[in-house]
């Protein structure tokens, strides 16, 4: 069985119905940087088309890593996801929610219930993922100035390694679910490697 993340992991309140008013449009993340002087612009990004723009405040993110569950591989079309974490107060938006699409996993609505999946609702890039104190931003959308910027963005570990569908040569800790909160995984051997697609490994540390 494929296990793979659920509110409670993702730090989103179960249930937590947000569209029933419009109040959560004026909260962070999506309030706007109009007269908000205390808000310093660090980094900027945009979506594909360039609809959707924001801003971030914070030099860097809480954490950075590779998420690799099933879930990121669907909805990203990629082998798997980097995200960004950080704490929702340091996001702003241009035009706040407008031009915003919303889609909660769990029930597959496309309302802005957390957790939800937030992206542009013309060109869909992924923008973030939004749970209940915290976001994840997706850095390769973020314009940094060189290269020394964009290590502040880093990956500091691999998460849900174990559904993986390509193994990556690192040297970063791989963890099989959670980081912190699984088994470490081993790193396979670039030669004689013969990864699977959409097989899971279960190699670990212990063994």
């Amino acid at each position: 069985m494929v296990v793979t993340r659920s509110e409670t992991q993702t730090g989103a309140q179960t249930g937590a119905v947000q569209n029933s008013s419009e109040g959560w449009k004026q909260q962070p993340p999506y309030r706007t940087t109009e007269g908000d002087e205390g808000f310093e612009k660090k980094w900027t990004a945009h979506c594909h088309c360039g609809r959707v723009r924001y801003w971030l405040s914070r030099d860097g993110p809480l954490a950075s890593k590779f998420c690799h569950c099933v879930d990121c591989q669907a909805l990203h079309g990629a082998p798997f996801q980097w995200a960004a974490i950080f704490h929702k107060e340091d996001l702003r938006f241009e035009s706040g929610a407008e031009g915003l699409a919303f889609y909660h996993a769990p029930d597959k609505s496309t309302t802005h219930r957390l957790p939800c999946k937030v992206s542009c609702a013309y060109c869909h890039a992924p923008i973030m993922d939004e749970g209940r104190n915290m976001v994840l931003m997706f850095p390769g959308i973020i314009k940094f100035s060189d290269a020394e910027h964009k290590k502040l963005f880093d990956p500091q570990c691999h998460i849900f390694y174990s559904q993986r569908v390509v193994d990556i040569h690192d040297g970063k800790p791989k963890w099989s679910k959670l980081d912190g909160k699984s088994e470490l995984m081993k790193e396979v051997e670039r030669e004689g490697s013969n990864t699977i697609l959409g097989e899971p490994k279960n190699e670990n540390m212990q063994d």
